[in-house]
C-alpha cells in the first residue's frame, strides 16, 4: 500500500510538472510546482506518521520502534535493522542490546519459547510470526541473516558474559 501511495505521489509530481510547463513557463508556474511539491510532501508525512516501524513480543512485554542500521547510535536507542536484510519480504534481521545500556530491548529474549508470537509492523504492513528456532551462534556466523524466499524474522543479541556468542531467535510468518 505504501509503495502504491508513493507511486501515486510521484505521478502527481510528474503530471503537475508537465501541466505547469505546458501552460506557463514563467515564475508563477514554478511557484505552483513548488507549492504542489510542498503540499504533497506534507500529505506523505501525515500519512506516514500514523504508521511505525515496530516489533512487539507480548510474551516478554516488548514493544519497540525499529530504525535502519545496527551502529551503536541506533541500537543504544532502538531495535536496529540489519541493512542487508529485507524489510517486508524474505529474512528480516533485527538486533538490540540485552543488558548494560539504557535501552535493553532484547533483555528477555532468552525467555522466548518455540511457538511464541512476534508482531512486526513496517509502516502500514503488519505481519505475525511464530518462534521456530532458538539458537546460540558464534559472533562470526552471519549465515542466519542470509536472504530467504521464506518470510522469516531473525532476532540477534549478545550472550551474557560470552562475548564470542550471540543469541539468535528465528521466527516464521504465520
Amino acid at each position: 500500500i505504501l509503495i502504491l501511495f508513493i507511486i501515486f505521489l510521484i505521478a502527481i509530481f510528474i503530471s503537475n510538472y508537465f501541466y505547469s510547463n505546458n501552460i506557463n513557463s514563467n515564475k508563477e508556474s514554478n511557484f505552483n510546482i513548488e507549492n504542489n511539491i510542498k503540499t504533497n510532501s506534507i500529505l506523505v508525512h501525515q500519512f506516514l506518521k500514523n504508521y511505525k516501524w515496530q516489533i512487539e513480543i507480548p510474551q516478554i512485554g516488548l514493544e519497540a520502534n525499529i530504525e535502519e542500521g545496527t551502529n551503536p547510535e541506533i541500537i543504544n536507542n532502538y531495535v536496529g535493522h540489519f541493512s542487508q536484510t529485507g524489510t517486508m519480504l524474505g529474512n528480516i534481521g533485527l538486533a538490540a542490546h540485552n543488558r548494560g545500556y539504557q535501552k535493553n530491548y532484547f533483555e528477555k529474549l532468552k525467555e522466548l519459547k518455540k511457538g511464541d508470537k512476534i508482531y512486526y509492523s513496517y509502516y502500514c504492513v503488519h505481519k505475525r510470526y511464530q518462534v521456530s528456532e532458538l539458537l546460540i551462534i558464534e559472533d562470526t556466523n552471519w549465515e542466519v541473516l542470509d536472504s530467504s524466499l521464506n518470510s522469516e524474522l531473525t532476532l540477534i543479541t549478545c550472550m551474557e558474559n560470552r562475548p564470542h556468542l550471540r543469541r539468535c531467535i528465528k521466527a516464521i510468518e504465520i
